[in-house]
C-alpha cells in the first residue's frame, strides 16, 4: 500500500473519529435538555427551602441541567457547582443511586461524583472549576464570559430565589450596589463579601492565575471505562 493511500486512511479515520465524537455529543446533549427528572425528586427542596414554590422548585431543576450541560462541554476538566440551591438539588438526585447513575452515564458517559458548591477562595483547583462552569454557562445562553448583560442561570439562582448563604453574583458592581440598596432588612439580606461579578472571576489576585476562565472544553465528555449510555 502506497504512502499517499496510507494517508488517505489516516485522515478518513480521523475524519470519522471526529465525526463520532460530534454526533455522540449532540446525542448526550438532547438527553441532557429533554430527560425528566425522577418523580419526587422537586420535592425533596421543600424541607431545605419551604419557601419556594413549585415554579421555583422547576426553575433549579432546570439550573441542574445547566450544570451538566457545562460538565459536558468541559469533557473531563473539573467543573464546580456555584449554586447552593442547585447543589442541593443534585446531592438529592445522587442519592437516587441507580436512577442518578444511569443518567450521568446516559449524559456523560460517567457517573459524575458529587461536590459541595464553592465560591472563588485561596484553591486555585476549586477556582479554575468554578471559571470554568462560568464560561460554559455563559457559553450557553449566547452570554459574554468576560461582559454579560445579565447572569447565567446557574450562577443567579441564589440570588433570585434569595437562598439563605448562598452565592450571590451580579453582571457588574453597579448592579450590586443596586441589589445592597433594595436590601429592606426582610430575611434575605445582601451580603457584599458573598457576592462576585465577571471582573471577580477574572481576577489573578485569588489564585495568581484565571485557569478555567476560557480554556476550551475536553471533548465529547469521555467515558469512564464502564461503558458509556449511548
Amino acid at each position: 500500500m502506497s504512502v499517499g493511500v496510507l494517508a488517505l486512511v489516516a485522515i478518513m479515520t480521523i475524519a470519522l473519529l471526529v465525526m463520532l465524537g460530534l454526533w455522540r455529543l449532540s446525542v448526550r446533549e438532547a438527553y441532557i435538555r429533554e430527560t425528566l427528572l425522577p418523580p419526587g425528586l422537586l420535592d425533596t427542596l421543600s424541607s431545605p427551602f419551604p419557601a419556594l414554590s413549585l415554579k421555583d422548585r422547576q426553575l433549579v431543576a432546570r439550573g441542574l441541567r445547566k450544570f451538566f450541560l457545562a460538565q459536558l462541554k468541559a469533557g473531563r476538566k473539573p467543573v464546580a457547582m456555584p449554586s447552593r440551591v442547585v447543589g442541593a438539588l443534585w446531592t438529592a438526585f445522587a442519592q437516587r443511586g441507580a436512577a442518578y447513575e444511569s443518567y450521568c452515564r446516559q449524559s456523560l458517559g460517567r457517573v459524575l461524583p458529587v461536590t459541595a458548591p464553592v465560591a472563588l477562595s485561596v484553591e486555585a483547583a476549586a477556582n479554575a472549576g468554578l471559571r470554568r462552569c462560568w464560561w460554559n454557562a455563559c457559553r450557553e445562553e449566547n452570554l459574554d464570559p468576560s461582559a454579560p448583560t445579565r447572569i447565567p442561570l446557574l450562577f443567579a439562582l441564589d440570588a433570585k430565589l434569595k437562598i439563605e448563604h448562598g452565592h450571590y453574583y451580579f453582571a457588574d458592581d453597579a448592579a450590586r450596589l443596586r441589589a445592597l440598596r433594595r436590601d429592606d432588612g426582610g430575611e434575605w439580606s445582601f451580603e457584599r463579601e458573598r457576592s462576585w461579578t465577571p471582573d471577580d472571576l477574572r481576577d489573578t489576585a485569588w489564585d495568581g492565575g484565571t485557569d478555567g476562565f476560557g480554556d476550551g472544553g475536553g471533548g465529547d465528555g469521555g467515558g469512564d471505562g464502564g461503558g458509556g449510555g449511548d
